[in-house]
C-alpha cells in the first residue's frame, strides 16, 4: 500500500531537485510512487519528517535518489537477446581494430561482464572497451567489485547456458567466502562510471550502446531528449540495444535507424 499519493510525490520530487539538482520529473509516477513509499516505510519516516532532512549535499538527499532508481538486473538476462548480439552484431563488428561499448544504465554490472564474457569467447575482448555507467554510486560500487551471491550465480549460469556459452560461466568467477567474485580478466576492459541519462551529455562515440530496460521508467518527453544523447553518442553504423518492451516509435529519431531484429529491439544508425 502507497504510504504517498501523486501530489506528496510532485513536492517530494521538487524537494530533490532542489537539494540535489537532480530531477525525476521525467520518471514515470507509479514507479516512483512506489520506491519512494517504500522508502518511508523502511525508514520509519512521514513525507513532512523526510522533507525536513533534504538538505543540499546530505546524505539522506543521496540515499533517497538510490532508492527512487531502479537497480534490478541479472547476467545474461533475455538469453537470447545475446544470441542476437552474436550472430547479428558481432560478426558485422569483427573487422573493427578496436571497439568501444556502452551499457547505459548498467546497475550492479550484470550486463557489462555478459557483455564481457561474450566479447571474451568470440575473440574481441581484446580490442574492447566497455563503458558502464549509472547514475546509482552505490550500485556502482557494487560492480566495480563485481561480487555476486551464490544463489544469484546459479541463476545466471542457467541464462548463460541459455545463450549458448561456450564454456561453463563458473570459467569467469572464483568463490571466496561463499561468494562470487568476477574474474580479473573479465573486468579488466571495463570501466564503471557515473553517468545520468536525463541530465549528462555525449562522454564518447561507441559502435554498440545497450539501453535495456531504462526507457519503460521514462515520460515520454525524457524518452525523447535520452534517444537524441544515445543517437549523438553513436559512430555510423553503430547499433543500439532496447529491452523487449520498448521501442524506437515516436523517439524522434526513428528514421535515422534500420531495424536489425524487430523481436530483440536492435538497431543500426544510418544517417
Amino acid at each position: 500500500m502507497n504510504l504517498l499519493e501523486y501530489p506528496d510525490l510532485e513536492v517530494l520530487i521538487m524537494q530533490i531537485r532542489n537539494a540535489s539538482g537532480f530531477d525525476f520529473s521525467g520518471y514515470a509516477r507509479p514507479s516512483l510512487l512506489r520506491r519512494a513509499s517504500r522508502y518511508l516505510t523502511k525508514n520509519k519516516l512521514t513525507l513532512p519528517q523526510l522533507i525536513s532532512h533534504l538538505e543540499p549535499e546530505s546524505d539522506i538527499v543521496f540515499d533517497l535518489m538510490q532508492e527512487m532508481t531502479v537497480n534490478y538486473s541479472e547476467m545474461f538476462r533475455d538469453p537470447d537477446f545475446f544470441i542476437g548480439v552474436k550472430s547479428e552484431v558481432f560478426t558485422y563488428l569483427e573487422s573493427y581494430p578496436g571497439l568501444r561499448f556502452w551499457v547505459a544504465g548498467c546497475a550492479s554490472g550484470e550486463e557489462a561482464f555478459s557483455l564481457a564474457i561474450l566479447l571474451k569467447e568470440c575473440g574481441y575482448l581484446d580490442r574492447s572497451l566497455i563503458y558502464a555507467t549509472d547514475l546509482n554510486n552505490k550500485v556502482l560500487t557494487a560492480a566495480r567489485e563485481g561480487v555476486f551471491t551464490l544463489s544469484n550465480v546459479r541463476t545466471f549460469s542457467e541464462n548463460y547456458l541459455l545463450a549458448h556459452g561456450q564454456n561453463s560461466l563458473s570459467d569467469y568467477y572464483h568463490v571466496s567466502y561463499n561468494k562470487a567474485v568476477i574474474s580479473r580478466e573479465i573486468r579488466k576492459n571495463i570501466v564503471f562510471s557515473l553517468h545520468d541519462l536525463t541530465g549528462d551529455g555525449v562522454f564518447n562515440e561507441f559502435q554498440f550502446i545497450s539501453c535495456r530496460n531504462v526507457m519503460i521508467y521514462f515520460t515520454l518527453e525524457l524518452r525523447q531528449r535520452v534517444f537524441r544523447l544515445l543517437y549523438e553518442s553513436l559512430s555510423m553504423l553503430g547499433f543500439l540495444c532496447l529491452g523487449k518492451r520498448e521501442t524506437l516509435r515516436y523517439s524522434g529519431i526513428e528514421q535515422n535507424f534500420r531495424v536489425v531484429d524487430t523481436v530483440l529491439n536492435i538497431y543500426q544508425k544510418i544517417k
